[in-house]
C-alpha cells in the first residue's frame, strides 16, 4: 500500500468510496430516514458534497491510499495554525480493505503531517454507531472529549 497526494481526477472515485463507507454511520442518512430526501437530494449526494468541501478548502490535505495502482481509500485533513489543531473531516476505505491496518496508516500519515506542520493536537469526529471508527481512533491515541446531538427541523 502506498499513500500519495490527491489529484482532482480522484474526486469521483473518492466520493464513491466515501458514500459506500458511510452507509449506516452518516448524519445525512439519519436526516433522510426522518425527513426523506431534502431539496431533491438523497443522503449520498449530501455526503459526497462533504468531499467537495474538503477538496475546495485544502486539496493538498487529502491523501490517497493505493494498492497496485488501485485507489482503495483516502483521508482528508486541514489545520488551524493559530489554534495548533489539525482536523480530519473524512476517512474512507473500500470494504475489502477495512480491518487490514490501512485506515490506521492513513491516520498516522495525517498525524505525521500535522506534527511536521508544528501542530500540537489533532481532532476527528464520529458517530456513536460507528463502532469501527470509535475503536480505531482511540487505538491510535484519540481521547473522547465530548458527545454531540444533531437536530434537524423542517422549515
Amino acid at each position: 500500500m502506498q499513500i500519495r497526494d490527491y489529484h482532482p481526477d480522484d474526486l469521483p472515485t473518492l466520493k464513491r468510496i466515501m458514500v459506500e463507507a458511510f452507509d449506516g454511520v452518516s448524519i445525512d442518512q439519519g436526516m433522510q430516514k426522518e425527513f426523506g430526501e431534502i431539496n431533491g437530494h438523497d443522503w449520498q449526494w449530501r455526503k459526497a458534497r462533504h468531499l467537495d468541501i474538503d477538496a475546495d478548502r485544502k486539496p493538498d490535505g487529502i491523501f490517497v491510499a493505493e494498492i497496485e495502482g488501485q485507489v482503495v481509500g483516502f483521508i482528508s485533513t486541514w489545520h488551524d495554525d493559530e489554534a495548533g489543531i489539525g482536523h480530519i473531516p473524512n476517512i474512507s476505505l473500500v470494504p475489502e480493505c477495512r480491518g487490514k491496518g490501512i485506515g490506521r496508516q492513513l491516520i498516522e500519515y495525517a498525524l505525521d503531517q500535522f506534527r511536521e506542520h508544528g501542530l500540537t493536537h489533532a481532532k476527528i469526529e464520529t458517530l456513536e454507531q460507528n463502532a469501527i471508527g470509535n475503536h480505531l481512533y482511540q487505538d491510535v491515541g484519540f481521547v473522547e472529549v465530548a458527545r454531540q446531538v444533531h437536530f434537524l427541523a423542517e422549515l
